[in-house]
């Protein structure tokens, strides 16, 4: 019976602490429209910065 008694407990405090989930959030809430600029950001690609999107084992080893 105490046993029972104890479960009881702490089921309640479980309760207490998560017996409510939290509010939805809608998906209009969760996103952010963003005009685009005409043009670009300049994102575009430029044989002058290449160097700063390149990636090789290789070279990051120094081989």
């Amino acid at each position: 019976m105490n046993k029972e008694l104890a479960m009881d407990a702490d089921a309640a405090v479980r309760h207490m602490r998560f017996g409510k989930l939290p509010e939805r959030i809608r998906r209009e809430d969760m996103t952010a429209e963003v005009e685009a600029t005409p043009g670009g950001t300049g994102d575009t690609y430029t044989p002058e910065n290449s160097w700063k999107f390149y990636s090789c084992v290789a070279l990051d080893l120094g081989l």
